[in-house]
């Protein structure tokens, strides 16, 4: 099923039974993000405050906070389907490459219907005020330290000024009054990057924020697709059907989510001084420091007569950033695999944060053939931020973090089997010496060959025979009963 809007998708979850209202006064300062917290750590429902404190605005929290929760938000009975449909594109003739596939997508006439549909009338602009007033919103503080209240759901969109394409990403939005907002772009995301052209040409960035849309755009925002990937055109394919933007009513040349609940128009002015943004209750599970960012300044806000205001929290994992961070491995694994054909699975673990380690099966064919996949890995877009990379034979269930412990205890030998390289890392990495660089390390988990020096014999797994197997389960059944 696919939701139009994210009040399709809570109607939805209520009669799933999947999510509770609660009407008593709640303060989003801390007390909504704890109930959030504990919902998620006991794999509850969602939750929506009817009444949060100082606001006329329901707040929505746990929309994604299971593996099963994201599967039904997505529209896909498993996270599997979601590189089925990568694989139709992955497989197809032309163009040349995945990428080109998705850049030229409107050529390909079965993918021509979910071209993004531009209308003239929206819900999310059913009210427009330039009265600006942040404050009316319930939005979030959650940790003690936190240096404010967080926007932590928001749709961020931004135009490259040299193509013409439009970016849309999820970056975290400190409010520092009723109408200005910090922009944690990172220094490695799209939008810095015409954050920097809009500097260097000393020329006001048009950005428009939307709050709120149906589940699978709201997922394409935290895509890690390649620069000028145009993320609702994204949200389009994996939908199957459009989604539907409208133009910006002060900034005509952005399209924002014409079914979103609320929209932010204003602009980042390059020439004023950045502001200090921080610190905030990160998903490292760590406060990640305060720094300076580029201030955002909402001229307008357009909204639906009855909008919700949704948010997430994020801190140790696992939390529901978790899946969909699980969603994103599983979409890309094919694209992956098309460039490297011999990587079998991916997993990367929610307790790694998704940049810490990547686990990596590979059907391995030569000599060196682990340190292969993981300098390739280290040069494919955001992978080239993962600090560990392990490689382990193609029978290793590398989604099973008990087999892998083991097999990583017992088939390395650490001077011989582990590499390190310096390179570009994730900006909430707070381990290495300097911000955004440091070293990162790759270990071959897999058999060796005596291709790379080993002499000895390599033992066999213990396993019993398949006949035994056979026989004693059956016997085993007929008491147990399974």
């Amino acid at each position: 099923m696919v939701f139009e809007n994210l009040h399709e998708y809570i109607d939805a979850l209520k009669k799933r039974n999947e999510l509770i209202e609660i009407k008593e006064t709640i303060d989003p300062v801390y007390e909504a993000g704890y109930i959030a917290d504990r919902l998620i750590k006991g794999k509850g429902p969602a939750v929506l405050f009817r009444h949060p404190k100082n606001s006329d605005i329901p707040l929505a929290m746990n929309l994604f906070g299971t593996k099963q929760r994201t599967e039904f938000a997505l529209g896909v009975k498993s996270l599997d389907e979601l590189s089925e449909r990568v694989e139709e594109l992955v497989n197809a003739e032309i163009p040349y490459n995945f990428w080109d596939k998705l850049k030229n997508i409107v050529k390909l006439k079965q993918f021509s219907k979910f071209i993004p549909k531009i209308v003239d009338k929206a819900p999310s602009q059913e009210i427009i005020t330039d009265d600006v007033d942040l404050f009316k919103f319930p939005i979030l503080k959650t940790w003690p330290l936190d240096g404010g209240r967080f926007i932590t759901l928001p749709l961020v969109f931004t135009k490259n000024p040299l193509t013409g394409k439009q970016n849309c990403g999820m970056y975290r939005m400190q409010v520092f009054d009723k109408n200005t907002t910090g922009m944690h772009w990172h220094i490695h995301k799209d939008g810095a990057s015409h954050y920097r052209w809009y500097k260097q040409n000393n020329k006001r960035m048009p950005v428009c924020v939307a709050i709120g849309a149906d589940p699978i755009t709201i997922y394409s925002a935290t895509a890690p697709l390649p620069e000028d990937i145009d993320e609702m055109l994204f949200a389009s394919f994996l939908r199957r059907k459009p989604v539907k933007l409208v133009k910006a009513t002060l900034y005509p040349e952005i399209l924002v989510p014409a079914e979103a609940e609320i929209i932010l128009e204003g602009y980042v002015d390059p020439n004023e001084p950045l502001r200090l943004e921080g610190p905030f209750g990160d998903h490292t599970g760590y406060y990640s420091l305060a720094d300076y960012y580029p201030v955002f300044h909402i001229q307008r806000i357009t909204m639906r007569k009855d909008p919700i205001y949704p948010a997430t929290i994020v801190g140790k994992p696992p939390m529901e950033d978790c899946f969909l961070g699980k969603a994103t491995e599983r979409l890309f694994l094919p694209i992956i695999k098309k460039i490297l054909p011999e990587i079998i699975d991916i997993n990367l673990p929610v307790e790694g944060i998704f940049h810490n380690f990547a686990f990596v099966s590979i059907d391995k064919q030569f000599p060196g053939h682990a340190f292969k996949v993981i300098n390739a890995l280290w040069g494919l877009g955001m992978m080239s931020l993962t600090k560990i990379i392990v490689i382990f034979d193609k029978h290793v269930n590398v989604q099973d973090l008990s087999e892998v412990i083991w097999r990583l205890g017992n088939n390395i030998d650490p001077q011989r089997d582990i590499i390190f390289t310096k390179g570009p890392l994730d900006v909430l990495e707070h381990a290495s010496s300097l911000p955004n660089f440091g070293s990162k390390m790759g270990i071959d988990a897999t058999k060796k060959l005596k291709g790379e020096g080993f002499e000895r014999e390599w033992p066999d797994d213990i396993e019993m025979t398949e006949d035994v197997k056979h026989k004693m389960d059956k016997l085993i059944k007929k008491y147990l009963g399974r």
